[in-house]
């Protein structure tokens, strides 16, 4: 986008995220291969893509969205803090495990995509009473 000046990352997060685009899992591979080049409704989506202090699996900058994967080593206390700094952030998380990947595909696509084109474009009121 002409005019927009992104602030550099931290080196650690970008070779971090670069590294983990050259080693991607089975899962994450079958995955790309169906959102890379607009090919899930016309979505853009990156891979390995910094958030500083973290690296989403992918993300949608349109919609706001993260898809996280997770397989064998992850530890759910720390998924726990990570979606919740992701959602701090104004951006939506969906975790699926490597095998739904793998073994559902279409279900995981149809969800990423319904919750793409569910995303509320205005903010919720608060409930009478709270707030200023």
């Amino acid at each position: 986008m002409p005019g927009r000046i992104n602030p550099p990352l931290p080196t650690g997060t970008r070779n971090h995220a670069r590294a983990l685009r050259r080693s991607c899992t089975e899962a994450e591979q079958a995955l790309w291969y169906r959102l890379r080049g607009g090919r899930l409704g016309g979505l853009k989506f990156r891979r390995q893509h910094p958030v500083p202090p973290y690296v989403a699996d992918f993300y949608c900058e349109a919609c706001k969205l993260v898809v996280e994967l997770d397989g064998s080593r992850h530890d759910d206390q720390t998924d726990r803090e990570r979606t919740r700094f992701l959602e701090a952030k104004g951006l939506r998380v969906l975790r699926f495990w490597n095998n739904e990947i793998l073994q559902q595909t279409d279900a995981v696509l149809e969800v990423i995509l319904r919750t793409a084109h569910d995303r509320t474009l205005t903010p919720t009121p608060l409930p009478e009473g709270e707030g200023l």
